[in-house]
């Protein structure tokens, strides 16, 4: 991995490394001129001369997505054939730091949160765009504690049109459609990857589990998930109902959109839920570190040490 931390990109200087993956390694960023911070996203692996040119027209598509639940691109650049997109930083880090794996969250929370992440995804298939790796490492707290939805920008930092594999295309295995395991995703296979969220959140684990990327895959495609209530009896019966059907096999069988989905899980939900508020004011963790503003044209306030102080990007199997 090449240490990046002092380079500039665009008018970005690269400031700290935030964690890194398989794909890609995210830093915090900060403008060199209006001293503001940013998420910088720097792709491995360089593009070759013929992918520039749809990057570019790809990553048009996604900055023109603008919506209270989604994290906004601000700008996106080619760098000797290295891609990046230059994103909002979200301070208080993402649902996976607050609710660790195991978690189970109240159904109030859960309707919330997926209600708030299905606008966003709403909006993006309103432009026929599809996210391709929703999970909770990519849902983000805003300064308002708001859901935002990050990481638009990793099917067009992963493609590439000479490789057919399916099992090359982006996203996350544990919430991965059928048929975009297959190598064609659609809008609902976004709706299937958050239906295996809210089974996570209610249950504290994924559906699909195995030893193996293989066994997973394979159970994606042909095993039916156990059903929520023999896990958890307190579910209600119509909740398990909702999630069972945005987890069917066949794309045609789920919910017609992705609000039909949340707004299907909310009306069965709703003879469960209490009167207060569900608990978007959460405070972000102690181990989530929240870095300050900046302070007029230097960088040398901001945080230094070791990336380990930030979670790494979740972006495997």
């Amino acid at each position: 991995m090449v240490d990046r931390v002092g380079q500039q990109l665009g008018n970005y200087q690269l400031i700290q490394l935030l964690g890194q993956g398989s794909l890609a390694e995210v830093y915090l960023g900060g403008h060199i001129h209006l001293g503001m911070l940013a998420a910088i996203k720097v792709l491995h692996a360089p593009l070759s001369s013929e992918e520039i040119a749809p990057f570019r027209r790809e990553a048009r598509v996604i900055a023109h997505l603008v919506h209270p639940n989604i994290v906004r691109v601000l700008e996106f650049g080619i760098e000797d054939h290295t891609p990046f997109l230059v994103m909002d930083f979200a301070p208080h880090g993402s649902l996976r730091q607050h609710y660790p794996r195991g978690t189970l969250l109240p159904l109030a929370s859960v309707v919330s949160y997926s209600r708030q992440v299905a606008d966003a995804l709403q909006f993006a298939h309103d432009e026929r765009v599809v996210h391709r790796d929703v999970k909770p490492e990519n849902l983000l707290l805003g300064r308002r504690k708001e859901v935002l939805l990050s990481d638009f920008g990793i099917a067009i930092l992963t493609h590439r049109p000479h490789d057919q594999s399916p099992y090359h295309t982006a996203g996350t295995l544990r919430y991965m459609a059928p048929e975009q395991l297959q190598g064609q995703p659609c809008l609902a296979s976004d709706q299937y990857a958050l239906a295996i969220v809210v089974y996570e959140w209610l249950c504290g684990r994924c559906p699909f589990q195995g030893s193996s990327a293989l066994e997973v895959a394979m159970q994606h495609l042909s095993d039916p998930p156990q059903p929520l209530r023999e896990l958890v009896p307190a579910i209600p019966a119509p909740v398990e109902q909702v999630v069972s059907k945005a987890l069917a096999k066949d794309p045609q069988e789920r919910f017609a959109s992705i609000t039909d989905f949340a707004e299907a899980l909310e009306r069965a939900g709703v003879s469960e839920i209490t009167a207060s508020a569900p608990p978007l004011g959460i405070k972000p963790s102690s181990s989530i570190k929240t870095p300050p503003s900046l302070s007029g044209d230097s960088f040398s306030t901001l945080p230094t040490g070791s990336s380990d102080e930030w979670p790494p990007i979740d972006d495997g199997t």
